[in-house]
């Protein structure tokens, strides 16, 4: 026979259902403002998730943290996003096509992505972390070269992932809109041939063979 200790605490498992379901509502609030590419905030997130600015600060600490959780469902893998040129070993082509899938996602959520870059640049000591979303892709671009490129002049092969790390970037991105006043379409063909030539330079630098 239990003891009323040995039974279920219903009231503390229906705080913590509660907390689930606020937390789920909050990354679903910020979910859909990323989605619709409207600007991205704690004060509209609480807004549209219908609660405190408090309660979603005591779910997530600062924007970027939130953004990151509420982003993973919508943005691909690499693998996925680089699907359709799988059978490619070309690195040029490949970063090419990479690059443009990129930016133009960067360009469909760019209200959760300028918020992002807004915050973690004024509070750069703070806890908040951009995603590194950049990096995975590229590095599946260049994985046909890698093993080659890698033994041949490793030092080189990190340098154009620094490269391509500029300009497969939503910083480059709005640069081009921003600044150069080009169309969404023309800044990401830019950056996309950009890309394009500073890998064929590095390959026929490093390793023309692989061209």
């Amino acid at each position: 026979m239990h003891s009323k200790h040995d039974l279920p605490d219903a009231s503390s498992s229906g705080r913590m259902n509660q907390k689930i379901r606020t937390r789920q509502a909050i990354i679903e609030a910020c979910r859909g403002l990323i989605r619709s590419g409207s600007a991205v905030s704690i004060p509209e997130v609480a807004r549209v998730a219908l609660v405190s600015e408090a309660t979603v600060y005591r779910y997530f600490p600062d924007l970027p943290s939130l953004v990151n959780t509420a982003i993973v469902s919508l943005w691909p893998s690499p693998a996925e996003a680089l699907a359709p040129i799988a059978h490619s070993t070309d690195p040029v082509e490949r970063i090419a096509f990479a690059a443009e899938i990129f930016l133009r996602r960067v360009q469909a959520y760019q209200g959760a992505v300028r918020a992002m870059i807004a915050a973690t640049i004024t509070q750069p000591e703070g806890p908040a972390t951009r995603p590194k979303l950049r990096f995975d892709w590229i590095d599946e671009a260049l994985a046909p070269a890698e093993a080659m490129l890698a033994q041949t002049d490793a030092e080189a092969f990190t340098q154009l992932k620094r490269d391509l790390a500029v300009v497969v970037s939503a910083e480059a991105l709005f640069t081009l809109t921003d600044l150069c006043g080009l169309s969404p379409d023309e800044a990401i063909s830019t950056a996309a041939r950009l890309a394009r030539t500073i890998t064929a330079a590095a390959l026929c630098d490093g390793s023309p063979t692989l061209r």
